[in-house]
């Protein structure tokens, strides 16, 4: 009973489609900065700006659904933060700034002799 208890202590809970509340709340945000202006421009040439706002919602909604979708199919099967290490490593490749591993010094095992 007790290994049950602590074994997603570490990882933030899915809260929609397998997408975590960062996840989420970063997928909005993207979606957002993308549909608004992109609607907005085309009902102003159109003369609907009103329209525009209704279509950037409807957008946002069907990227959120859509996107959720796909985050399900990368993360299925892989472990804990595995396509955010992937992207790490994929950008920080032959560089000298790599940001995976933040701490030099002594690695040890928690163990005193």
């Amino acid at each position: 009973m007790e290994d049950i208890l602590a074994d997603r202590l570490n990882n933030e809970p899915p809260i929609f489609r397998g997408l975590g509340n960062t996840e989420l709340g970063l997928l909005i945000k993207v979606a957002v900065a993308v549909w608004l202006p992109t609607c907005l421009t085309i009902a102003f040439l159109l003369g609907k700006v009103i329209m525009g706002v209704g279509a950037a919602m409807m957008m946002v909604l069907l990227t959120v659904l859509i996107g959720g979708s796909l985050f399900q199919r990368i993360k299925r099967g892989r472990p804990d933060f595995y396509y955010q290490h992937y992207m790490m490593m994929r950008n920080k490749v032959n560089t000298k700034e790599n940001d995976v591993i933040q701490y030099t010094g002594q690695w040890g095992i928690g163990r005193e002799e």
